[in-house]
């Protein structure tokens, strides 16, 4: 049996004692997700942090996933009545729209102010989201200017922090919280994929071949097969009726005299920068269980 993939570091646990304390001087709750994975990057606590204040949803790393993808998504997150913003935070693509969004869901906060007879203040916006999701990008997107810690993996921002975009805003930059426990392994294992959680959690090797069992199962939800079509055009390998471990040995044979780590790491990176294609690991769908490799 596989073992389970489990990361809940120190910091984290810190971080979220000390945003349970921050929530009480929020207005907005921005929860930023994962495009790619837009269910498996919700947190099971976010509606008890959100209550009854503003709530942005941001659906970051829409260059990742296909027009078609976004298409459904945002359809189905309607549906469900909710108004995603889709954005890229490393080139700024729909961050104008979330800035304004924000001010939109905080307007009441003054007017309940200024029946009370009080002066307009800031408004308090906090942004929660999964490691390694663009927080820290996007609210350096938001201010125009470079002042939270942003790299392309899990774990950079470690204390909460309030900045100032304007007068009229202002944003707390927490760092990424997740579940104590992670109980559902099929989301887990795209955690892990997407680089969404802290590289101590998982082996490549396990996680690699599951991406590529992912993929084929992917492949059954429509006539293209992109999944399929974008292994072979990297790789020169057909899935045929490989699973994903023969797949991964067979790959490290053709192409990196058979070490499997390599190989591993090499096909995770291909998926996490692009070089596979712009292509989610969930739709809004009913998709099979994936059994972990």
């Amino acid at each position: 049996m596989s073992p389970l993939i489990q990361w809940y570091p120190g910091h984290i646990a810190k971080a979220e004692k000390a945003l349970l304390e921050q929530l009480k001087r929020v207005d907005v709750v921005l929860e930023v997700r994962d495009a790619r994975i837009p269910l498996a990057t919700k947190h099971k606590r976010m509606e008890e942090w959100v209550g009854d204040r503003g709530r942005i949803l941001v659906l970051n790393r829409v260059d990742m996933i296909s027009p078609e993808a976004r298409a459904a998504w945002e359809a189905w997150f309607r549906a469900q009545g909710e108004d995603p913003y889709f954005t890229n935070a490393q080139t700024g693509k729909g961050v104008a729209a979330v800035l304004k969004g924000v001010q939109t869901a905080g307007a009441s906060v003054n007017e309940r102010r200024r029946s009370r007879g009080m002066r307009d203040r800031p408004i308090r916006a906090v942004v929660i989201g999964f490691p390694n999701v663009g927080k820290s990008a996007l609210i350096n997107r938001l201010l125009k200017r470079k002042v939270v810690a942003s790299a392309r993996k899990a774990g950079v921002t470690r204390q909460l922090r309030w900045v100032r975009i304007s007068d009229e805003i202002e944003l707390l930059d927490a760092p990424g919280v997740l579940p104590a426990h992670l109980h559902d392994q099929d989301a887990a294992l795209k955690l892990a994929i997407c680089d969404d959680i802290g590289e101590a959690a998982y082996d490549d090797q396990r996680v690699a071949a599951s991406l590529i069992d992912l993929m084929k199962v992917l492949d059954t939800l429509g006539p293209e097969n992109p999944y399929q079509s974008a292994l072979e055009q990297r790789y020169d390998l057909s899935l045929d009726h490989r699973t994903g471990e023969t797949y991964l040995h067979d790959l490290a044979a053709l192409r990196y005299q058979n070490n499997l780590n390599r190989t591993a790491r090499t096909l995770l990176n291909d998926y996490r920068v692009g070089h596979l294609s712009a292509l989610p690991l969930e739709w809004p769908i009913q998709t099979p269980e994936l059994e972990p490799s």
